[in-house]
């Protein structure tokens, strides 16, 4: 998915993006890196509750509370992600309406 996201800019988007990392390396850490290690912990939960799920499964000795846990924990984080990325769409649209 983030592989997906980074070949999907265009070299304009990309130079500017450059630009923006080059800059926050200086400060910190930028709004694209932090995005960006959001949705690799979501992608982690969401694994480890996979894993969870296939070790219950198989017969493993694992605890059917935890399992539950990780699942609602993996569900929560996606719902969370995919909110933000609803507010920054929403966002979007509204400055790209804005009449100069």
């Amino acid at each position: 998915m983030i592989n997906s996201i980074s070949q999907s800019l265009s070299p304009s988007s990309a130079l500017q993006t450059t630009k923006l990392t080059d800059n926050s390396q200086a400060g910190g850490s930028s709004f694209k890196n932090m995005l960006l290690d959001s949705i690799q912990e979501v992608n982690s939960a969401q694994l480890e509750a996979d894993k969870a799920v296939e070790n219950m499964f198989s017969g493993g000795d694992t605890n059917p509370a935890e399992v539950l846990t990780a699942v609602q924990k993996a569900d929560l984080a996606f719902r969370m992600m995919m909110q933000v990325r609803n507010k920054l769409v929403q966002a979007y649209q509204e400055v790209k309406d804005i009449r100069i």
